[in-house]
């Protein structure tokens, strides 16, 4: 690939180049750009197959990317018809099956949903999102009909059947577009009562040359939106605001309208021509083209066109006002459509510049949520007790009690914003079961996926199917019935803390019943539910691998070698070990225990407290070293060493990083990364306590190695 350019990650298929409503801020049909006009109305097939290889070369060039977006998109793609969508999705699955991953949406006006569309959605796993400004004075003012009536009675018929039970699985959220002529609250409460798994706020597209009315009214209109759903508890994510939040705390932005990250979207027309991002159309004609075709050409040729490299250079290829600003990186200078004018392009802040800075300021002026956890769950005492290095009992106790209320807050944020039957039913269990849901909880890598649901990085269905294996999960350890539904098309399904499900592609939809302590599975509609044991195996199509155990000095933890958020180590996780692989872990943990008692015995009662789980890796993050992933509290991933004495020296090295990034976590130690990293090395005793600095450091820091130096 040419230096400087970057591996596409989303991919937009104009699968329909026509519409069937008539919204006059369209910007594919309203603004300069007339394109449309001589294009084909659907892909034809040889653009399709076309596509869909280039998509799965790309990928098979960059082993870099875990997964790639696809976004079916129009015009209107309901119009291309639901076997023509649903056979775009099983060349897609097919074309990357063993490559990586495949994360498929679409994005509609709803007008064409029905039942017939929904259960196609659901079976090809294709997440959707639906077009709707708000309550019926709203959306109707710009969302029309050709013959200018409005459409909003038949998109929320739309967003209904699409946000009911059956169906739910395939609903990614709403899309609205901000007027400040219509009423905030009353756009934000016709939203939210179709309970939504997501909204996304975008502002019309405009330019220097073609500015928005109302000077600052799009700020003002969603800071009231803002203020409103934050005190309304954030009851489901919204980009923009998720974004500038982001931002704040150094990371990364959910919206290419936001931020400093590169642009990693490329769009395919339906003639076959591949585009920048489609929102330059409203630029000027020809603004997105790049004169590259994927029958004639790859996405790494199309990735060094211009147009993609001028926006790799962060700040410095921003205007100089932009450069000058003081929240440049979390604003990144706007949508990069939104900065042109006639006279010098893009050198310019975007045409929403006023709205941006006040709505930004206006967010980190407002008061953070209140932290997941505090000081305060761990006594003086206690943190002394840890800061020296090891911890008496009931500080260990406290440090356990303290990270699993921060996962419990992580999943109770996780069902906020993904409430349907699965949130409820975990909901319930935990409200009644609390000892067999703390069981299930306690499972390090929840907090992993719970992160990453939050940041926005899954998709919804995947994880409204999480919160139904967990509920599975603790249904199981409490004897209560559950049913957890598995929808055509799903590979796996794993539940914390006791094995993993697999079915064979093509298998149809089954559903995970459990019931009395027991684990049963239903094969498909009308089939009587099996015991697992007696259903599972190759002719059926059914695989299950129960979580395997370890025992090292006293303490039990789990094999974990199946989860599939168990790669947030620095290094990747290894294939499950097979019976003679596991029985070499099973002895030499049994052998390390003698070791840990004769050479640490102090260190014991950490490694019994504090370690949950342990992960198979690919490699060593670092020689001789046991790799721990900052969101997995209790889990430790390594290579296993050739002696139970090499063994027992991972253990306690690892189970010592637990302990300094909970209490990272719970106190404020050190000003900056350099400083932490001095102290962290002194806490694993490396260089040794007394040569540390006291530089940088907090009181809590200071606290710390005066204790580490005694």
């Amino acid at each position: 690939m040419t230096a400087g350019t970057r591996a596409f990650r989303q991919f937009v298929l104009k699968v329909h180049s026509r519409c069937d409503l008539a919204c006059d801020h369209c910007y594919i049909y309203e603004h300069a750009d007339q394109s449309w006009r001589r294009r084909p109305r659907v892909m034809p097939d040889e653009v399709t197959k076309a596509v869909v290889s280039r998509i799965a070369e790309h990928a098979r060039a960059h082993p870099e990317l875990p997964r790639v977006h696809v976004i079916l998109h129009g015009g209107e793609p309901l119009l291309a018809g639901r076997e023509r969508l649903a056979r775009i999705a099983r060349d897609l699955r097919t074309a990357l099956d063993g490559v990586c991953a495949l994360d498929l949406r679409m994005q509609t006006n709803g007008l064409r949903l029905d039942e017939d569309s929904c259960r196609m959605l659901v079976r090809e796993g294709i997440s959707t999102g639906v077009s709707l400004d708000g309550d019926r004075a709203a959306n109707d003012r710009h969302r029309k009909r050709a013959d200018g009536t409005g459409s909003y009675d038949a998109v929320v018929r739309a967003v209904r059947l699409l946000g009911s039970a059956p169906h739910r699985a395939a609903f990614a959220g709403l899309l609205c577009t901000v007027d400040p002529a219509n009423d905030p609250l009353a756009v934000y409460e016709a939203l939210a009562a179709l309970d939504p798994p997501r909204v996304d706020f975008l502002l019309p597209h405009a330019t220097w040359d073609r500015p928005p009315r109302g000077g600052a009214a799009h700020a003002r209109w969603l800071i009231t939106v803002y203020d409103r759903w934050r005190g309304d508890g954030r009851p489901f994510p919204v980009r923009v605001f998720d974004s500038i939040e982001a931002g704040r705390d150094g990371q990364e932005s959910f919206t290419e309208a936001l931020g400093l990250g590169s642009p990693d979207l490329v769009v395919v027309e339906t003639d076959g021509e591949i585009e920048q991002a489609d929102w330059l159309k409203t630029v000027g004609q020809g603004a997105p083209g790049t004169g590259f075709h994927v029958l004639r050409h790859s996405f790494d040729e199309a990735a060094a066109h211009p147009g993609f490299l001028v926006r790799h250079g962060g700040v410095e290829a921003l205007s100089r006002q932009c450069r000058d600003c003081s929240v440049v990186r979390i604003c990144g200078g706007g949508l990069y459509g939104h900065r042109h004018r006639a006279g010098n392009g893009f050198d310019n802040p975007s045409v929403y510049c006023e709205d941006l800075f006040r709505l930004i300021g206006h967010v980190l002026r407002t008061p953070r949520p209140e932290p997941v956890s505090s000081p305060h769950t761990l006594t003086a005492h206690g943190f002394d007790s840890l800061a020296a290095g090891d911890g008496d009992a009931d500080a260990l106790s406290a440090l356990v009690t303290a990270e699993a209320s921060a996962r419990r807050i992580l999943l109770a944020a996780v069902c906020a914003r993904h409430p349907g039957p699965e949130a409820s039913a975990l909901t319930r269990l935990d409200r009644h079961r609390p000892r067999e849901s703390a069981a299930t909880v306690r499972h390090p890598h929840l907090g992993t996926w719970a992160v990453r649901a939050l940041e926005g990085r899954l998709p919804a269905a995947a994880v409204r199917l999480r919160l139904g294996e967990i509920a599975a999960a603790t249904a199981l350890r409490s004897g209560r019935g559950h049913r957890l539904a598995l929808p055509e098309g799903t590979g796996q399904a794993h539940l914390p803390g006791i094995g993993r499900l697999t079915l064979r592609p093509g298998h149809g939809p089954a559903e995970l019943i459990a019931r009395e302590g027991e684990l049963l599975i239903a094969r498909g509609p009308g089939h009587d539910p099996l015991p697992l044991a007696e259903a599972a195996g190759p002719e059926h199509g059914i695989g299950w691998e129960p979580v395997r155990r370890l025992t090292v000095g006293a303490a039990t933890l789990l094999l974990e070698d199946g989860d599939p958020h168990r790669d947030g180590f620095p290094a990747g996780p290894a294939p499950r070990p097979d019976a003679a692989e596991y029985a070499r872990w099973a002895r030499l943990f049994a052998e390390a225990g003698p070791h840990l008692s004769a050479r640490y015995p102090h260190r014991l009662p950490g490694i019994r407290a504090l370690l949950a789980t342990c992960t198979p890796l690919c490699a060593p993050h670092r020689p001789g070293r046991a790799a721990v992933d900052p969101h997995a509290f209790g889990a430790l991933g390594i290579v296993l060493p050739s002696t139970a004495e090499e063994l027992a020296d991972l253990l306690v090295e690892g189970v010592q990083q637990l302990k300094f990034n909970a209490l990272l976590d719970l106190f404020d130690l050190a000003g900056s990364d350099e400083s932490t990293e001095h102290l962290r090395s002194a806490y694993l005793d490396r260089p040794p306590a007394h040569a540390i600095s006291l530089d940088g450091l907090t009181a809590y820091g200071r606290r710390m190695a005066v204790r580490l130096r005694g």
